[in-house]
């Protein structure tokens, strides 16, 4: 567990996606830290066995929901801040995946990643910013991907959404203006999840198994030390993964000699 987090001590941290994967190791380095945890996914049984794997179950609440509803996210909110008051920090870490070519991928498909990849980031984030505003404090955390920084094959409509949440809240923060309301957007690379096992194929059913690029990933639990320490520092963005991530740089700097090496790169 993540050692010496005494600011995130009694932190009240609301936590998305947390049923699963980097959500769920946030949920773990958190509460060993004595942060007030609220943690949500649309699969509820699966948000009390993470629950029960935490020592600290008395400032752990459970609030299932489903990121795709975007008529009932602002109402999950209010219910949200409504269990201590207020929520100090945000982490948008639910999501889906694609494994699937462009021109293969249906619209219905493609529709869902925007919906809950980025609508459903953006409905929850405004709804909680206004108290944040209120008290001048808090945090916004986007889980977004380094393929949010550059695309490549079978990830056409995933990439699409993560550039969307760059541009969105890149553009937040600029009108907010404020330095005491803090956007962080977590772009990690190959991390050991469940991912590609969920991610979506063409017609929008889940591929089933896992990449090996993802299976010889960094573990979960590092990549949530990252995040969390980026949070700390108040970093606007924070890179996550192995040699992957030196593609950002490469695009900035040789974006015809990245484009070549993405093309032949191995991305499954």
């Amino acid at each position: 567990m993540l050692k010496l987090l005494l600011p995130m001590k009694n932190k009240v941290v609301w936590i998305t996606g947390a049923s699963s994967g980097i959500g769920e190791a946030l949920v773990y380095e958190l509460s060993a830290a004595g942060a007030k945890l609220i943690i949500s996914s649309r699969n509820r049984d699966e948000l009390f066995r993470v629950k029960q794997n935490c020592k600290n179950q008395i400032d752990l609440h459970v609030l299932s929901l489903d990121l795709e509803d975007s008529e009932n996210l602002t109402t999950k909110a209010q219910e949200a801040i409504r269990i201590y008051g207020h929520i100090d920090i945000l982490i948008n870490s639910g999501g889906i995946s694609q494994r699937a070519l462009a021109l293969e991928t249906d619209f219905a498909t493609e529709k869902r990643f925007m919906d809950i990849n980025f609508w459903g980031t953006v409905i929850l984030s405004k709804a909680v910013l206004p108290q944040m505003i209120k008290r001048n404090t808090g945090s916004i955390v986007c889980v977004s991907s380094l393929v949010g920084k550059f695309g490549t094959r079978l990830r056409s409509a995933y990439s699409a959404s993560k550039h969307a949440l760059h541009g969105y809240f890149e553009s937040l923060r600029i009108e907010l203006d404020n330095p005491n309301i803090h956007i962080l957007l977590a772009c990690p690379g190959f991390i050991k999840t469940k991912v590609t096992i969920n991610a979506l194929t063409e017609d929008g059913s889940k591929q089933g198994t896992m990449d090996e690029a993802q299976e010889n990933g960094m573990p979960a639990e590092e990549c949530a030390k990252q995040i969390i320490r980026a949070i700390e520092k108040k970093k606007d963005e924070v890179y996550i993964g192995g040699k992957e991530v030196k593609g950002v740089l490469l695009k900035r700097l040789f974006p015809s000699y990245f484009a070549k090496i993405i093309k032949k790169a191995k991305v499954t």
